[in-house]
């Protein structure tokens, strides 16, 4: 009896040990996986400005990063919240899931819109935990960023019930308030950051963010017009997204030459991949193949060549591909040092804290301390 017992204890701890392994082989990338929660209330719209103004810097300085020589795997997830317009339990909305797909998040981004509401953090966090796919690796980074107004105790839940929840699950929540430091402890969002050893920031939301524009951005845009022409869309959706492409180009143009530079340079990086609908990526990464395609799926140009002239297409454009991100990435780092050397003369107190540059200052400090590098 006493052996069965312990045949069935061991039985069970193994199930249990099983269970709590990563989920991905060691000699993968670790995954860093990042849920921004924005308060879309008639007050935001700045915060909504910064955001696109934002995006792809927070993409380039995660790409920044490596482990053992390798390039962390980004995915990103968002909600908005309290906005009398979302028909759903406590006015939240998951705008994606946890994804890689980068022109999906920027497209999310721009179509957010700010309406008046009741904004419940503990609720949209709470949604976050249950809702997204969170790694089960230990190795990976889950970080969660919440940005509003009002106080951080509203709504039926008791955000210190959910935060405890979210340590368990070694989710980092990081709390950014939209006004004034000593308000935003009043409200608890500091506290609300305490709960997970997450960051507490606090921003002007409605302060309009000021580029710095830089000798290199033009050439950077005609080469990121070089780079989409490298693409070859396949499958039903294949012109679909790469129009889709095209469009997230335009919504960063609008925010000015720095912000699409700052796409260009986020699109030459190995965290923007298309497997799904670029046949460059689709062959790389072996979501596709070339022989078992069938002819529909095929892209125009390539329908009535041969297997060999196929082959040759598309080598030639992931030569290409590689030749003008590379060109890319040389004008990124002449760009960042140009944009060094006129920082230095704003003063300390002029250089005002914005959403993005929030998300970047915690996202280094909790990589680094979790083994990352930063360049």
């Amino acid at each position: 009896m006493k052996s069965i017992l312990i045949t069935i204890v061991s039985l069970i701890a193994g199930i249990h040990f099983s269970q709590a392994q990563p989920v991905h082989p060691s000699d993968e990338s670790r995954k860093i996986q990042i849920a921004i929660l924005f308060d879309t209330s008639g007050s935001m719209e700045g915060l909504i400005e910064q955001a696109k103004s934002t995006i792809w810097k927070i993409v380039n300085m995660a790409s920044k990063m490596s482990d053992k020589g390798k390039a962390p795997q980004l995915e990103i997830a968002l909600y908005d919240y309290g906005n009398d317009e979302i028909k759903t339990p406590n006015w939240i909305r998951k705008r994606t899931e946890l994804i890689a797909d980068l022109d999906s998040i920027s497209g999310q981004l721009f179509s957010l819109r700010t309406n008046g509401g009741s904004e419940y953090c503990a609720a949209v966090i709470e949604s976050s935990i249950n809702d997204l796919k969170w790694s089960a690796n230990p190795d990976d980074l889950r970080l969660i960023y919440i940005a509003g107004n009002e106080p951080f105790n509203q709504g039926p839940i008791d955000y210190k019930k959910i935060l405890k929840i979210a340590a368990t699950k070694d989710i980092i929540v990081n709390t950014i308030y939209c006004g004034p430091y000593d308000q935003g402890v009043k409200e608890f969002w500091y506290d609300g950051a305490l709960q997970t050893q997450g960051s507490y920031f606090n921003i002007n939301s409605n302060e309009e963010i000021k580029h710095i524009d830089t000798p290199y951005d033009k050439e950077i845009i005609t080469a990121n017009d070089s780079l989409n022409k490298t693409y070859i869309g396949y499958g039903k959706t294949g012109v679909y997204r790469a129009s889709k492409q095209a469009e997230e180009d335009q919504n960063a143009s609008s925010k000015g030459y720095a912000v699409m530079s700052e796409r260009a340079e986020a699109k030459s990086k190995s965290n923007y991949k298309n497997a799904n609908w670029d046949l460059v990526d689709g062959i790389e990464q072996g979501n596709i193949n070339l022989d078992s395609m069938r002819v529909e799926d095929l892209p125009a140009e390539l329908k009535g060549k041969s297997k060999e002239e196929q082959t040759k297409y598309i080598e030639n454009k992931k030569a290409d591909r590689t030749k003008y991100q590379n060109k890319i990435g040389e004008l990124s780092k002449k760009r960042e040092e140009y944009i060094a050397e006129e920082r230095k003369k704003i003063s300390e107190s002029d250089a005002k804290k914005d959403l993005g540059s929030a998300i970047i200052e915690s996202l280094v400090a909790t990589a680094q301390k979790t083994g990352f590098t930063v360049e």
